[in-house]
């Protein structure tokens, strides 16, 4: 594969910013740049999820947004949850190409300045990015050329991350690394033709189908399809239904567009990895979660840590850890997960499918990073929670204070280890009543409960 993606000349050019373990230490700047997902614009107060950043930095870090930071919250995380104070670089709005762009707007103006400022001090930058796309490389270059520095990526190089992050190229990885079966039927195509051809041949097969655009996230770029209501169709019909899917997905002219048996599952696990260099350790699996899907597509919304029968994690461990050494010997870095179904009964006999990998930060990976951050590491093993976004009219046009007033003392402090919940994301909150949390709890039940019954209770819902 790697040989067929002419993989060792494309990563050449990104050789000399590539991050080693074994570099002196370095403050980072952190990005949470989700400009190359398409398709997320959709998603209500999606511009304001570049303050996750803020949860991965340490005492000298920083991290670029281009909205603002309500001052409750950053008072929140320091004196709340006591997160080390760090700096915010702010970037002009008119100095990307989008809200969405945080690197590229990094390239420029004050953001650039203030960058390369924190490069000079310590004559080091380490750019920890959400994903490692281009402009990210660019941006590291940029600051290393002004600065004198040494500035480097924790990311993979760009044709490493499109690998991982490209579900084409995905599937292909997971059949070549543990063989047929791993993963739901697929059939590509690339005009309209031959996608409704593979539909109607899977549909003559299985119960229900999709279509999955290859580069989309939290299945903003899928759509399912009841077989039963493509058999009986015309070939000309179901060639416009292909066509009205590609058309609401932008999709471009000779495009790989994925067909696939949309297959009912048991449960919807992923995999939670750390992918060092390759040759320094080895991958670390830092959690095996249950998600909380929405809807026939099967939308993110949260996720829990597995309270799944101990021989599926077993296997979801074993096999998934095959795919992230692939991962890893292909040159990937960083954080990564793996989307999987399971099939069958999971008290017996069932089946573990890989649908796609993630290779960025993410929804499960940010507050399963936080809830180490404040209380594993110094409990010294994880607590059961559920992490997700909420949303709550009542709270549309409400300030992150005011949340703080309605959750009272239920708001979780790490040092006296009270409360239950934690906030994250809140910029939406404002405009759309919208924001992430995490229960806590003694018990995973203990924790659903939080989430689902008290906190609705909490802000009248």
């Amino acid at each position: 594969m790697a040989a067929r993606l002419q993989l060792a000349d494309r990563v050449l050019p990104y050789a000399d910013r590539r991050w080693r373990p074994e570099d002196p230490p370095a403050p980072a700047l952190h990005l949470e740049d989700v400009s190359a997902i398409p398709f997320l614009a959709g998603i209500a107060g999606v511009e304001e999820y570049q303050h996750r950043a803020r949860l991965r930095t340490a005492a000298g870090d920083a991290y670029a947004a281009v909205t603002g930071s309500e001052a409750a919250y950053d008072d929140y995380c320091t004196q709340r949850l006591r997160l080390a104070p760090v700096t915010r670089i702010a970037v002009g709005a008119s100095e990307a190409s989008s809200a969405l762009a945080v690197a590229e707007g990094c390239m420029t103006g004050e953001a650039f300045e203030r960058a390369t400022a924190l490069a000079c001090r310590s004559g080091r930058l380490v750019i920890h990015p959400y994903m490692a796309i281009e402009p990210v490389w660019r941006l590291a270059r940029r600051i290393a050329e002004r600065a004198g520095a040494t500035v480097t990526v924790l990311g993979p190089p760009p044709p490493v991350t499109w690998l991982a992050n490209d579900k084409d190229l995905f599937d292909e990885l997971v059949n070549a690394v543990l063989g047929p079966g791993w993963t739901p039927e697929t059939r590509r195509g690339s005009t309209p033709r031959a996608i409704a051809a593979n539909l109607r041949a899977l549909a003559s097969k299985y119960p229900c189908v999709g279509l999955k655009r290859t580069r989309c996230a939290s299945a903003m770029g899928n759509q399912v399809f009841a077989s039963a209501a493509l058999r009986d169709r015309p070939a000309e019909e179901v060639e416009q239904l292909v066509a009205r899917f590609l058309a609401r997905t932008e999709w471009v002219t000779g495009e790989v567009v994925l067909a696939v048996a949309w297959e009912a599952a048991s449960a919807s696990p992923s995999t939670q990895w750390w992918i060092p260099p390759d040759g320094a350790r080895p991958p670390r699996l830092d959690g095996i979660y249950e998600q909380i899907l929405e809807g026939d597509r099967k939308v993110f919304v949260g996720s829990r840590p597995s309270t799944l029968p101990r021989a599926v994690d077993d296997a979801l461990a074993r096999a998934s850890r095959r795919v992230a050494e692939a991962l890893q010997a292909l040159g990937y870095v960083g954080r990564c997960s793996f989307d999987h179904l399971l099939l069958g009964d999971l008290e017996g006999d069932f089946v573990v499918r890989f649908t796609e990998c993630n290779g960025r930060w993410g929804g499960t990976s940010t507050p399963m990073h936080l809830v180490d951050r404040l209380v594993t590491r110094s409990r010294g093993s994880r607590p059961a929670y559920r992490a997700q976004y909420v949303t709550a009219s009542r709270l549309a046009g409400a300030r992150f204070a005011d949340l703080l007033q309605l959750v009272g003392d239920d708001a979780f402090d790490p040092v006296r280890g009270t409360g239950r919940f934690v906030f994250y994301n809140v910029g939406p909150l404002a405009a759309f009543g919208k924001l992430d949390v995490i229960a806590l709890g003694d018990t995973q039940a203990a924790a659903e409960r939080t989430m689902t019954e008290s906190l609705p209770r909490l802000l009248g819902a």
